[in-house]
């Protein structure tokens, strides 16, 4: 069995999807920062979960070549 294209692919494309939710979030810091606490708090475990979200599909095409 040949390796396939996708895995290495899929790989810089989590690594660049990452990199761009991280650049997102970071940005709002100056914002977010001048936050009480108690709402930071929530705001950094949502972005922190939520950039998981885009996965599932990338991770199942790599292996399967399908999106669905």
């Amino acid at each position: 069995m040949t390796p396939s294209w996708r895995k290495p692919a899929g790989m810089l494309i989590i690594l660049a999807l990452i990199a761009i939710w991280c650049v997102a979030v970071v940005s709002l810091s100056g914002i977010v920062g001048a936050w009480h606490w108690a709402l930071q708090l929530p705001f950094y475990i949502v972005t922190g979960i939520i950039w998981i979200t885009p996965l599932k599909p990338l991770l199942r095409w790599m292996e399967t070549g399908r999106w669905r």
